[in-house]
């Protein structure tokens, strides 16, 4: 049941019982206490709903920070591994690509003369 549903069921709930006890066959000082004791009650669960409500919020707000905190470390140390890794790449002297292909020239060449 959603928000609007629970609110409007504990509100025809509310009415309904105090209607019903309106017209019970008690005397009418029986009756005034029996809704000033349900009164009572009604607001002693809402207080502890309430106190249920905020633990649970704060539980999850907490919780929410700490896997935030995670993530914020796995990227940042993610990124710090990416800036490691490019600096690596950055100073190490560069493989000449005509070398791999001169030799390999050279060799091919070798094979034609020898026949």
């Amino acid at each position: 049941m959603d928000k609007n549903g629970l609110s409007s069921f504990l509100l025809g709930l509310g009415v309904g019982i105090g209607i019903g006890m309106l017209f019970a066959p008690k005397a009418g000082a029986d009756t005034r206490q029996l809704i000033k004791d349900k009164t009572g009650e009604g607001a002693d669960y809402l207080k502890q709903r309430g106190t249920e409500l905020k633990d649970s919020a704060g539980d999850l707000l907490t919780k929410s920070k700490e896997a935030l905190n995670r993530q914020k470390d796995t990227i940042a140390d993610a990124m710090e591994a990416g800036k490691q890794a490019y600096r690596d790449a950055v100073n190490q002297p560069p493989v000449p690509p005509a070398a791999s292909s001169s030799a390999s020239s050279s060799a091919s060449s070798s094979e034609g003369t020898a026949h």
